[in-house]
């Protein structure tokens, strides 16, 4: 599963798609490897406020529990809910199906490039 050159990333393992004023996040197939067989995902709720950093839901593995963190600030207009009832498209999709949830910013911070996750994950 190879990186995407068109997203952008966080070092927190997570890809985003800018379109707009709108994210669309999801965790790198590089995390969702790590994870192992994603078996839970807890999503935010549509309209609830997000600052970037912060913890906004939960990845749950046969190997353990991560985390999803905010990628900017903003508030979530959706949620793939197909994910919640099929967490392993995060394994199966990570940069399609297995999108995680969309949020509207205002300012998109300082994110990683293709080439700069690249050299972070050692891929």
């Amino acid at each position: 599963m190879a990186l995407q050159n068109t997203l952008k990333y966080t070092s927190e393992h997570e890809w985003l798609s800018v379109q707009g004023d709108i994210a669309t996040v999801g965790i790198t197939a590089y995390a969702a490897e790590k994870l192992g067989d994603v078996v839970f995902v807890e999503l935010p709720a549509v309209g609830a406020s997000v600052a970037s950093g912060k913890v906004v839901g939960e990845i749950e593995s046969t190997k353990s529990v991560g985390e999803l963190f905010a990628p900017v600030d903003g508030t979530v207009t959706e949620v793939n809910d197909a994910v919640v009832a099929h967490p392993e498209l995060v394994n199966s999709d990570p940069f399609g199906e297995g999108w995680l949830i969309k949020v509207s910013f205002t300012e998109l911070p300082t994110l990683l490039s293709f080439d700069e996750y690249t050299a972070l994950v050692g891929e």
